[in-house]
Parts: C-alpha cells; sequence; structure tokens
C-alpha cells in the first residue's frame, strides 16, 4: 500500500537540502564575486567563485562581466570541464537514487510520476511534445537574454564557457551522461514528485502546486542571481503547465533536455553569438 505522505516527507527533505545548498552556495558566491569585481580575489577565491549551478545562465552588468573576466583571465585559473561535469553528474544522481529509493520503500505507484502506458505519456506523441515545448522555450530564453542586453543587464556565460568541453569524447560525455542526468532528476523531484505525486496521493491541487514547485525550482538557483532566479521560475511554471496537462514525466525530461542541450551547442559547439534587441 502507498505510503504518500511519507514519500512527500523524504521529498520534503530532499528538497529542503537542496534550498540549503543553494544558499550555502549563494552566500558564498556573493562574497567572492564582490571581489572578483573588485580586482582583489585571490586565485583560490576566484576557483571558489565559479559557477554552482549547471542549468540556467546568471545576469550581471556588461561593465561587471567585463571586469570580472579581466580579473579571471589575469589568475589564469578556469576549473576543469571535466571536473565540473563530475561533480553535477554525481550530486544530482545522489539526489535522483534517492528520490527513486524513497519510491520504491513507500511502494509509490508509477503512474504518479507520469510514467504510465497512455498513448500521451510514453514514446513519440511525448517526445513530439517535449521536442516542440523544448524548443519554444529555449527561443523564449534567447528573447529574454536580448532584452536583457538591451537593458544593459549582460548575461554572465562563464558558466557555459567552463562546461564547454574542448573535445569531441566531451561533447558526447556531456550531451549523452551529464545533461540527460541533471534532466532527469530535475523533472523527476520538481515535477514528477511535488506535482504528480502530491497530487495523485494528497489530493494537493494541481495549479497550485505547479507554482510552489516553480518557487522550490527557482531558489534553488539562487546562484544565477535575482534576475536568472525568475527567468527559472518562470521556465519551471512552463515545465510544470506541461506535466499537468500531459501527464507525461518523459515529455518534461525531454523539454528540459533540450533546453540545456541547445544552450550550450548553438553557443558554444557551434559558436552563434546571442540576438540583440
Amino acid at each position: 500500500m502507498p505510503q504518500w505522505a511519507a514519500f512527500v516527507g523524504l521529498l520534503g527533505f530532499l528538497l529542503t537540502v537542496l534550498l540549503g545548498l543553494s544558499k550555502l552556495s549563494q552566500r558564498s558566491l556573493s562574497g567572492d564575486r564582490a571581489a572578483v569585481t573588485a580586482g582583489t580575489a585571490s586565485p583560490e577565491r576566484l576557483r571558489a567563485a565559479g559557477p554552482a549551478d549547471d542549468t540556467y545562465p546568471r545576469f550581471e552588468t556588461q561593465r561587471t562581466a567585463r571586469r570580472r573576466r579581466h580579473v579571471e583571465d589575469r589568475a589564469g585559473h578556469r576549473l576543469s570541464a571535466g571536473t565540473l561535469l563530475a561533480n553535477v553528474a554525481l550530486t544530482q544522481g545522489l539526489f535522483g537514487l534517492l528520490l527513486v529509493g524513497g519510491a520504491v520503500l513507500f511502494e509509490i505507484p508509477a503512474a504518479a510520476f507520469g510514467v504510465t502506458a497512455d498513448a500521451l505519456s510514453t514514446g513519440l506523441p511525448a517526445v513530439g511534445i517535449g521536442v516542440a515545448a523544448g524548443v519554444g522555450f529555449w527561443v523564449g530564453n534567447e528573447f529574454a537574454a536580448a532584452v536583457a542586453d538591451g537593458f544593459g543587464i549582460g548575461v554572465d556565460e562563464s558558466l557555459r564557457e567552463l562546461l564547454a568541453p574542448d573535445s569531441a569524447g566531451g561533447w558526447v560525455v556531456l550531451l549523452a551522461v551529464v545533461l540527460p542526468v541533471i534532466a532527469v532528476v530535475e523533472e523527476l523531484l520538481f515535477r514528477a514528485a511535488a506535482i504528480g505525486v502530491t497530487v495523485a496521493g494528497l489530493g494537493a491541487p494541481a495549479w497550485g502546486m505547479v507554482a510552489v514547485s516553480s518557487v522550490a525550482f527557482a531558489l534553488g538557483h539562487g546562484a544565477q542571481g535575482r534576475v536568472g532566479i525568475v527567468v527559472t521560475g518562470v521556465l519551471g511554471a512552463a515545465l510544470g503547465a506541461v506535466f499537468v496537462l500531459t501527464n507525461s514525466l518523459l515529455a518534461v525530461v525531454v523539454a528540459h533536455y533540450l533546453v540545456n542541450a541547445l544552450e550550450l551547442t548553438v553557443h558554444e559547439g557551434l559558436g552563434v553569438a546571442r540576438p540583440s534587441v
């Protein structure tokens, strides 16, 4: 018999830990970035001030971005892309394993996570929905970045540059391992569990849980700064809407993966500059 309340309790614990780690990272980064901007950071602090999030771009003024990169380049320290990718994959994977283990332990049915035999939630229909949504969300993200640039708020692309591999093998690992892990785990946490399980097991209002999960999703990316939090929250709400309308974990995983993959391959792999408004 499913133990819904126990699983939701585990979910709450995992999200609390995740948000706590995000807050600690945000506090650490705020002090280190101030030192980077002022040009007083040591190489070790520059290394520690590297981006702590793996999914969405942070925003800062263009002047600050130029000054930060100048100091960073002078220090000559860049995080290894391989090290960063391994850290991201292991951290995300741990949260995913704990969540799946809890689902098995508390006998939560797969259908509550949006994994069913329904034609809309498996196979090509869900993939098609995910592709359309993912491309649309990425275009929206590009437009938002262009608008931000128009208002003098530049996009900090340092994380994207760090994640970009310098070899064909690195790109295979990024696109075939790391980004799928990120998409699956974050969709399990913030959409399938936070929305699907609470609605199916506790009778929570679906759209209310979309709002709650989107706020949690945004706060979990606090290292991106205030504008980045807003952008992430909007994306989370959009992914939540797709999940509610399709009851498909596969659809939102595909959409999430494409947003990340397009961001990296278009701008780093192909070297295409962002449009301006």
